[in-house]
């Protein structure tokens, strides 16, 4: 029967027995580990990575996006790595984040990354940034212990070589996209050797600068270029327009000059040829030719003599009845 206590009165302590004790622990435990075996029987992979799978220490598979099982308790571990993420890395600046939509970069020079010798021993200012993805995630997490810094350290030594096998001049001006190719191709060469497992995409320079101090020096210089290749390029405009010019004055005159050689030829070989013909038909008549050259003679020398008058002395002038000379000029 049951007993029923009023509020004031004290109830009686409740009495656990000594061997009660280990059934609820027991239960509890096993409770926790079934619990921690759920959690830790399944991952999930994210689609731009890739998930190696550890059992005792040992490589036994790469997984593929998606939810996965493996053994609980530790037994399988999984490293996510991140191989189809373009990553990247900066030198000469830092990126400090977004603000409105636009990137806001850190104030703070990093002139022991930027500052570099070229071959002419000038020095300037250069900022660059690598692009890579991992390609191989076990090379990448178990053959260098930091691939990422050794991608960083080489990627500056190689940039100092090939900036330092040009002149300034060409670094600042035309050499940009040959440096790019060029560096992007022998840090590939060296991270391949050391089997990082890193595949650099593109090395893309950003502002390639004199420094500060002598950035006035610079553009006075810049000055005096453009206007020397602005007085070349002028006179080159010139020469292109009389060349031609004189070409054609020269061509002009030399075909006048072969017109007239050939005009004369072939009036001294008509004549010539006249000649002949006539010398012919002299010898053949003589006298009916000397008569036709008179007459042919007068009739060419005739009309530009003008009026004559033939007045003997003590005669009158004579009167002008028909005015013939006036008919023969009309």
């Amino acid at each position: 029967m049951n007993k029923l206590y009023r509020m004031d009165q004290q109830m009686p302590p409740i009495e656990i027995k000594p061997g009660q004790i280990v059934p609820y622990a027991v239960g509890a435990a096993v409770l926790l580990l079934v619990a921690f075996g759920v959690l830790t029987v399944f991952y999930t992979v994210q689609p731009e990575e890739r998930a190696v799978v550890k059992r005792f220490g040992a490589v036994i598979n790469i997984t593929d996006p998606g939810l996965h099982f493996k053994l609980p308790f530790g037994i399988d571990r999984v490293q996510h790595v991140a191989t189809e993420r373009v990553l990247k890395q900066e030198f000469g600046f830092r990126t400090a984040g977004e603000s409105g939509g636009r990137t806001r970069y850190s104030e703070k020079p990093f002139e022991d990354e930027s500052l570099m010798l070229t071959g002419d021993l000038n020095v300037i200012d250069l900022e660059w940034v690598v692009q890579y993805r991992i390609s191989d995630p076990i090379k990448f997490l178990y053959r260098v212990r930091e691939p990422e810094r050794t991608l960083r350290d080489i990627s500056e030594s190689v940039m100092r070589r090939v900036v330092g096998n040009r002149l300034g001049a060409e670094v600042l001006t035309i050499a940009r996209v040959d440096m790019q190719m060029q560096a992007r191709e022998e840090i590939q060469q060296v991270m391949d050797v050391y089997e990082t497992g890193i595949h650099v995409i593109t090395v893309e320079l950003q502002d390639v600068l004199p420094p500060p101090r002598v950035q006035p020096a610079f553009n006075e210089v810049n000055e005096a270029r453009q206007e020397l290749e602005r007085t070349i390029n002028e006179a080159q405009k010139r020469v292109n327009q009389e060349i031609p010019r004189a070409e054609g004055a020269a061509l002009r005159t030399i075909a006048e000059a072969s017109g007239y050689a050939t005009e004369r030829v072939n009036l001294a070989e008509g004549e010539s040829a006249r000649f002949s013909a006539m010398l012919a038909e002299y010898r053949e008549a003589p006298a009916v030719t000397r008569t036709r050259l008179y007459l042919e003679a007068m009739r060419d020398v005739l009309p530009n003599v003008g009026r004559i008058l033939v007045v003997q002395e003590g005669q009158m002038s004579p009167l002008p009845l028909l005015d013939l000379g006036k008919e023969v000029a009309q």
